[in-house]
């Protein structure tokens, strides 16, 4: 089993983002397989959409969010080994060229170490402080993942869609990956998983432990991407999956160490990446609790 975690950039942990080289260095040497950021661009006071797309509140552990793109460069410069992945970006809120760009740049300094991972979010607001519309976005996540292909792969580049445009322009600097970084997508129902059958590299479900665990909607979604995949002429072997874990408040390492066993041997999930901005309030906590996590997974 392969095992990452969330870098320090919400909740208590944001506010020790200076201390971001120190722990993906500690992660790295202790054995993690990968280092992690989310996306929170804001955290409305009044929001229309609750989390996750439930209810009309969002936790206040989202309120402080560090950048993720420059959480993912000083973890790059700082590690040699580890993957640097997001889980996820709400990438329709960027415009391609800035979004390839900052990605491709990740990419280089990593030397090809990154798991690109979008989602199209859940909170209007969010979009409203974009200018964008909320309403379009899965058709904005369509176009830009193919104005992102073609800013990857060719020079120079170009695309026109209804939601998207990229005018012609050189394109000259690309991902140390060819032909380009893997693209992962959060999806849980639907067109959402549907996408990820025809054309994402990977797939980012999401458990929290303990107050949701549900393996068998896990393989439930995961059964209908790979039906889907088939009729879509792919071979569903080509989809990963990274599964997130969320800790809970007051939960137990023994806990977590336990659902991420299960994952494996009930859902054959090979890599999880376990986020602890609600359950450790530090960076010396969660770094505690992650050599702790490594340990327990490590010991069978």
């Amino acid at each position: 089993m392969k095992v990452g975690f969330a870098l320090p950039q919400f909740n208590k942990q944001a506010f020790e983002v200076a201390r971001t080289a120190e722990f993906a260095r500690g992660i790295e040497s202790a054995g993690g397989a990968s280092l992690w950021v989310g996306d929170r661009n804001l955290a409305a006071v009044t929001p229309k959409v609750g989390y996750g797309g439930r209810g009309t509140t969002i936790p206040p552990e989202l309120n402080p969010a560090a950048d993720p793109f420059v959480l993912l460069g000083v973890a790059a410069s700082a590690t040699e080994r580890v993957l640097l992945g997001s889980h996820v970006l709400v990438a329709p809120l960027y415009p391609p060229v800035q979004l390839a760009r900052s990605l491709t740049t990740v990419d280089l300094i990593s030397g090809g170490r990154l798991l690109a991972g979008f989602g199209v979010g859940w909170s209007p607001e969010e979009y409203e402080a974009a200018g964008l519309d909320f309403s379009t976005r899965g058709a904005r996540m369509d176009e830009l993942l193919d104005a992102l292909e073609a800013i990857w792969t060719k020079d120079p580049a170009e695309y026109s869609g209804q939601h998207v445009t990229v005018p012609p322009h050189h394109a000259p600097l690309k991902p140390a990956r060819r032909p380009r970084p893997p693209v992962y997508l959060g999806a849980h129902t639907g067109r959402a998983l549907g996408r990820v059958a025809e054309r994402a590299d990977g797939w980012l479900p999401l458990c929290v432990v303990p107050s949701f665990v549900d393996f068998d909607g896990i393989n439930q979604q995961r059964a209908q991407v790979d039906e889907w995949a088939r009729k879509a002429g792919r071979d569903p072997q080509d989809i990963d999956a990274v599964l997130r874990v969320n800790i809970d408040a007051g939960t137990s390492t023994e806990q977590v160490v336990t659902a991420i066993k299960t994952a494996g041997e009930r859902s054959g999930i090979g890599h999880v990446m376990v986020d602890t901005m609600y359950s450790d309030v530090g960076v010396d906590q969660s770094l505690e609790r992650a050599l702790a996590i490594l340990d327990g997974v490590r010991a069978g």
